[in-house]
């Protein structure tokens, strides 16, 4: 009200000024307009009326135009053809009523990893639902559907599936969301995902490496939904070429014919066992293999039957801890760990024989010693009739003896012996041990496999 008095008030000066009647001057017009902003700015500062700067532009200057809310995006065409502000799309289909049925089919794209250690496996697949929503109807005169792509994914209603028992999971977003929503003109809805998932696999590693492995993945919804596999047998699909290469798979799903609150993918994985025989059997049969060699070595040659021995039994270890590093710490005996801690204990065995061999032959060279102490003692006996130790050739093999030509005459010595001739042969073999471990070691362990892989394999 002020500010339309103050105009008033200005008008009414410049016109008595003026001796032409009410027709204004310029200049006395350029005074009025200075007078008139400077009131306005005052009344934008201090009193802060914004409608005071709309009535300005009212009257001093073309009339303004509000600009619209940009806030707000424009619903698109199809949006608008299929009435998504018309509905509620928070509820499902029929909400309050029976359970509405959705198909389900499933395209494993690869089975990635399984791990042992973590007890579990990845894959990536194509998830595609199928279902029914009458809110999404449109009329069309050549029956096509129509695709759209994540955006409408988010403002209508869809099923809530997720994988049970499921570690990690994620959509591939490159270079868009791979995801894709088809809607047919009677309401009949086709969503279809792209989605790699982490779940959990328990493993019964007893017979490992030589083992059958069954995982599951299972597709259940929190929503009041009835599943079933929409294609029947043809509903589970492969890309075999694609699977994981260190195992042979089976993959197989529930009956087709019937409905369930949850959907099972069921995995039979065998192992290929070509790589842990190069990894872990061939090398622990060549170690033991290797310390049978000292069977064939002199018995005095300790420098080289002990490091041979000590080798062959810490490279045992070594491939018993490497083998150990990559499995789960279960509490049951694998099938590996028979074959390595038998093949261990042969290695063992064959350094206890030579420790054996090497003590007995000890305790043989003492008596000996005794008994050339005893026979030397006597005067009767000449160099000619001494004892000599030596390798003599018996049928083509050399067999270690010690005879010993006693002199007949002293009864203290000879006892009973009959006095057929000059000397009788003592014989010791300091070889048994070695000789029979030459072939009782390679029998055992031969027996030892024959068993294992008949029953593994």
């Amino acid at each position: 009200m002020l500010f339309g008095l103050f105009i008033y008030h200005t008008c009414l000066q410049v016109a008595k000024r003026n001796q032409h009647g009410w027709r204004w001057r310029s200049e006395t017009w350029r005074v009025s307009c200075i007078h008139l902003w400077l009131v306005i700015i005052i009344l934008l500062m201090n009193l802060k009326i914004k409608n005071i700067t709309g009535f300005f532009f009212f009257s001093c200057s073309p009339i303004y135009k509000r600009s619209p809310d940009m806030t707000k995006s424009p619903m698109t065409k199809s949006e608008q053809l299929l009435r998504i502000d018309d509905h509620d799309f928070t509820m499902r289909p029929a909400f309050g009523g029976p359970p509405i049925p959705v198909g389900v089919d499933v395209q494993v794209e690869s089975l990635d990893t399984i791990s042992e250690v973590d007890m579990d496996f990845t894959m990536t697949l194509y998830l595609r639902h199928y279902w029914k929503d009458e809110r999404l109807s449109f009329p069309s005169t050549n029956n096509q559907s129509m695709t759209f792509d994540s955006r409408l994914v988010k403002k209508i209603w869809v099923p809530d599936m997720f994988f049970v028992h499921s570690k990690r999971s994620f959509i591939h977003d490159t270079t868009t969301d791979n995801v894709m929503l088809r809607v047919y003109p009677d309401g009949n809805v086709l969503y279809s995902l792209r989605v790699t998932v982490t779940a959990m696999c328990n493993m019964d590693l007893s017979r490992f490496p030589l083992d059958t492995q069954t995982c599951s993945l299972e597709i259940e919804s929190y929503d009041d939904l009835m599943l079933y596999w929409k294609k029947g047998n043809e509903s589970l699909n492969t890309m075999t070429e694609y699977l994981c290469p260190s195992f042979s798979s089976r993959i197989s799903h529930q009956p087709s014919w019937r409905w369930y609150n949850r959907l099972y993918i069921h995995f039979t994985l065998r192992r290929h066992i070509f790589f842990f025989l190069l990894q872990t059997y061939f090398p622990a049969t060549l170690m033991v293999m290797l310390s049978w060699v000292s069977f064939w070595i002199d018995r005095r040659a300790v420098p080289a039957r002990v490091p041979l021995g000590i080798t062959t039994v810490l490279t045992m270890s070594t491939i018993i801890t490497g083998v150990n590093a990559s499995m789960p710490r279960v509490s049951y005996i694998k099938a590996v760990d028979i074959y390595l801690w038998v093949s261990f204990v042969f290695v063992f065995l064959s350094v206890i024989e030579y420790a054996a061999v090497n003590y007995l032959s000890t305790v043989q060279e003492r008596k000996e010693r005794k008994l050339r102490e005893r026979i030397t003692g006597y005067g009767t006996m000449d160099m000619n009739t001494t004892g000599n130790y030596g390798m003599p050739e018996n049928g083509g093999r050399q067999e270690p003896r010690m005879l010993a030509q006693v002199a007949l005459n002293d009864p203290q010595i000879t006892g009973q012996v009959k006095p057929s001739r000059g000397y009788v042969n003592i014989w010791i073999d300091t070889h048994a041990i070695d000789k029979y471990s030459r072939w009782m070691f390679p029998g055992a362990y031969i027996l030892f496999n024959i068993i294992y892989w008949s029953i593994y394999l």
